[in-house]
C-alpha cells in the first residue's frame, strides 16, 4: 500500500471517524500507575502529528491490579482507545493478539514508560505507509541517537546485540528497543512462525523477517531509560539464549518455511554492470569450498595413484570430492536448508562430478600423448588447472541451473 491510496484525515481529525490506518499497541502487565500519563500523552501526540486514523489498543496482558480498570476508564474518555484483556502473562502474547485481531494496515507498539521520544513514531511507520519497507525498529545504538541509560544495561544492551550477529547474523543494529512497526499483511505470513510470547518475540520476529528477505528501517532515536524497569535481566537473558539456541536450529535444519516468505515478500537481487548483488559473497564463499574441495581431492590423488594408477586414483577422489563440494556449497554457499531436494541436488552434483572427470581425464590423456614420460609434478599441475577450469563451470552450473530456485 502506498501513501496515495490512504485516507488522508485532518491532523485534529477524530481518529475513529474512519479506518485506522496505524494501531499502536501499548502492552502492560501491572502498570496502573503509568498507564494513563502514557497513553494520553501518546493520545494528544497522534492527534496533533498524525494525519491518518488511528488506534491505540492497550493489551493488558494477566494485570493484578487496577490496570484493566485504568484501562477501561481511558477507552471511554478518549476517542480511538481500546482496550485488549488477556488472561496469561508475556509481552509477546499480548502483541500478537492485538496484531492478529486489527485490521490496521500499520501495527506498532511501544512500551509504557514512554522512552523514545514520539517525535520518531511518524518516521518509524512512514517507510510502512508508503511500501518501502516492511517492518520498522527505533535503534539506540546508532550514531545519531541520543540516549540517557546506566552503564550496566547499555553493557547488557550492546552484549546482546553483538551476540545475535555472531550466532544469528543478524543486519539489524537494536533487537530490544520496545519501538517497532510492521505491515499487517506481513505480519499475518510471519507471526504463525514465532513461537516466543514473552522479550524474544521481537528478537525472532525481526531474524525471520530478516532471514524472509523483507526490508527492516532502522530509525535512530533519542531515549531516556526508565529507572522503574521490572524487566528480571538474569531470566531474560537466560530465557533468550534458549529462544536463539531454538532459532538457530530451526534456521540450520531447515524447518522454517523461509523460502515461500521470500518468494511472496522479498525483493530480488539489484544487477549492477550485470552482476547480481549476491553473486560477490557467493563467489567468497564457493572459492573457499572448492580450496577445501582441491586440498582433499589432491591428497586423496596422491594417496591412492601408486596402488591404482592415476586413472583410477583420479576417479576415486573427484568422486568422493565431488560429493562432499556439492554438500558444502548447497549450505553454505546456496544457503539451502533441510533436506528437501538434497537428492536432486547431489544427482545434479554428480553430472558436474562427470563434466570435472571428462576435463581432468582427457587433461591426462593429452599429457599422456605429449608426454609419455613426466614427471608427477607436472602431472599435478595438469590437474589443478583443468580442476580450476572445471570449478569456473561448476559455479556457473550450480548457481543458474543446480540451486536455481534455491
Amino acid at each position: 500500500m502506498t501513501a496515495t491510496t490512504l485516507p488522508r484525515a485532518a491532523a485534529t481529525a477524530d481518529p475513529t471517524a474512519a479506518t485506522a490506518v496505524l494501531d499502536v499497541v501499548v502492552p502492560v502487565h501491572n502498570e496502573e500507575r503509568d498507564l494513563g500519563p502514557c497513553v494520553r500523552r501518546l493520545h494528544a501526540h497522534l492527534t496533533a502529528t498524525f494525519p491518518y486514523p488511528f488506534r491505540i489498543t492497550v493489551a493488558d496482558n494477566a494485570s493484578t491490579d487496577g490496570t484493566l480498570a485504568v484501562a477501561t476508564g481511558l477507552a471511554g474518555e478518549l476517542p480511538g482507545v481500546e482496550v485488549l484483556h488477556l488472561t496469561e502473562k508475556g509481552r509477546g502474547r499480548a502483541l500478537r493478539a492485538a496484531w492478529d485481531g486489527s485490521d490496521a494496515p500499520v501495527l506498532a507498539y511501544m512500551d509504557v514508560d514512554l522512552s523514545t521520544d514520539l517525535n520518531a513514531l511518524l518516521p518509524l511507520v512512514a517507510p510502512l505507509l508508503s511500501g518501502h519497507s516492511d517492518v520498522s525498529i527505533g535503534t539506540r545504538l546508532a550514531r545519531s541517537s541520543r540516549v540517557v541509560r546506566g552503564a550496566k544495561r547499555q553493557f547488557i544492551s550492546r552484549s546482546y546485540n553483538l551476540l545475535l550477529r555472531g550466532t544469528l547474523q543478524v543486519g539489524f543494529s537494536d533487537a530490544q528497543c520496545g519501538f517497532k512497526a510492521i505491515r499487517k499483511d506481513v505480519a499475518e505470513q510471519l507471526l504463525p512462525l514465532v513461537e516466543d510470547t514473552g522479550w524474544f518475540f521481537d528478537t525472532e520476529l525481526l531474524v525471520l523477517a530478516q532471514r524472509a528477505g523483507l526490508r527492516i528501517h532502522e530509525v535512530p532515536v533519542d531515549w531516556v531509560d526508565d529507572p522503574d524497569s521490572r524487566v528480571d535481566i538474569v531470566s531474560t537473558a537466560f530465557a533468550d539464549l534458549r529462544g536463539i539456541a531454538r532459532l538457530g536450529r530451526g534456521l540450520l535444519n531447515g524447518s522454517l518455511p523461509l523460502q515461500s516468505l521470500r518468494s511472496k515478500f522479498g525483493r530480488e537481487p539489484l544487477v549492477a554492470a550485470g552482476v547480481p548483488a549476491a553473486m560477490p559473497s557467493q563467489l567468497l564463499r564457493f572459492a573457499a569450498v572448492g580450496v577445501l574441495s582441491t586440498v582433499a581431492y589432491l591428497l586423496l590423488f596422491a594417496l591412492l595413484r601408486p596402488a591404482t594408477g592415476a586413472q583410477a586414483a583420479n576417479f576415486a577422489a573427484l568422486l568422493v570430492t565431488a560429493v562432499g563440494n556439492t554438500a558444502l556449497n548447497r549450505r553454505l554457499t546456496f544457503a539451502v536448508r533441510g533436506a528437501a531436494n538434497a537428492g536432486r541436488h547431489q544427482a545434479q552434483g554428480l553430472l558436474l562430478f562427470a563434466l570435472g572427470l571428462a576435463l581432468t581425464s582427457g587433461s591426462l590423456v593429452l599429457l599422456d600423448a605429449a608426454a609419455p614420460v613426466h614427471p608427477h609434478l607436472l602431472e599435478l599441475t595438469v590437474l589443478v588447472i583443468a580442476n580450476l577450469t572445471a570449478t569456473v563451470l561448476r559455479f556457473v552450473l550450480m548457481r543458474a541451473w543446480v540451486f536455481r530456485n534455491a
